[in-house]
């Protein structure tokens, strides 16, 4: 399956530039889209759809970023794009959402929950349910039964497209979750918001202190959030050939892929 890399939603925290890395999958069945970033209502309504966050993390909000105008610059339609795999419910995953209504959103049912159903305090202050209000088609998944390299906790979705793969990985949301595509040649890992620097994966890259504090402050289980990061600094040791991992918003990592030949 090709896979297109989109950047959209830039960001410009005092952390530094972050993006909004979002896989554009071509499957046999139609367009998939992995995360979503920020939408055109978004850039309409700021306020209303991103809340007080917004002025932490400082969107750009560029029309030409989001998913929609993306897909239709590549020469498709949005009606073409059939399902949108979430890694969580933050506002800069789910923002692209409601530009594509005809779409179904998978989730954790554990993130449903979290987000839709009963949040906790601190979760409807962190959720935007202007985001869903339009009441998109939300496909519920228990990744619970299948491992995938090293992580027991997995679910292929074959009504998404045959090597699509939902990754339960818990801690910086209730239910976020990693998304893995097989592409043809080789896998590719988006692991959202489960590491923020490319540094706390490969030991080398110094992370920056603002990031990681913001990183701590936002993690719904802090010890998981450490845990997953240890998780994934072992995948990125054993160097498999076949595999490359992504997050949601470093740049660097989203314009290696983004060149990768």
């Amino acid at each position: 399956m090709k896979v297109h890399h989109l950047n959209c939603g830039t960001m410009l925290p005092l952390t530094g530039a972050l993006v909004c890395h979002v896989l554009l999958v071509e499957a046999p069945g139609g367009l998939v889209l992995v995360d979503s970033g920020f939408g055109l209502s978004d850039i309409a309504e700021p306020g209303r759809r991103l809340g007080p966050s917004r002025r932490l993390i400082r969107p750009v909000l560029r029309a030409e970023e989001t998913a929609a105008r993306q897909v239709e610059a590549l020469g498709f339609r949005r009606e073409d794009v059939r399902h949108i795999v979430v890694t969580h419910f933050d506002h800069d995953h789910i923002g692209g959402i409601s530009d594509f209504p005809g779409a179904q959103v998978h989730t954790t049912a554990a993130e449903v929950l979290g987000a839709m159903v009963s949040p906790s305090r601190r979760e409807r202050s962190r959720y935007r349910s202007a985001q869903w209000a339009h009441g998109p088609k939300i496909v519920e998944h228990t990744p619970d039964g299948e491992a995938w390299r090293g992580f027991a906790a997995a679910k292929e979705l074959d009504a998404v497209a045959p090597g699509v793969v939902l990754v339960s990985l818990p801690g910086h949301t209730r239910g976020h979750a990693c998304v893995a595509v097989d592409t043809g040649s080789g896998w590719i890992l988006h692991a959202g918001d489960a590491f923020f620097h490319r540094g706390t994966i490969d030991g080398h890259a110094p992370v920056p202190r603002a990031l990681r504090a913001m990183e701590n402050l936002l993690a719904y289980d802090l010890k998981q959030v450490r845990a997953n990061h240890a998780r994934l600094a072992e995948l990125h040791r054993r160097r498999d050939e076949d595999l490359t991992v992504v997050n949601a918003h470093d740049p660097v990592l989203y314009e290696r892929a983004r060149t990768a030949r």
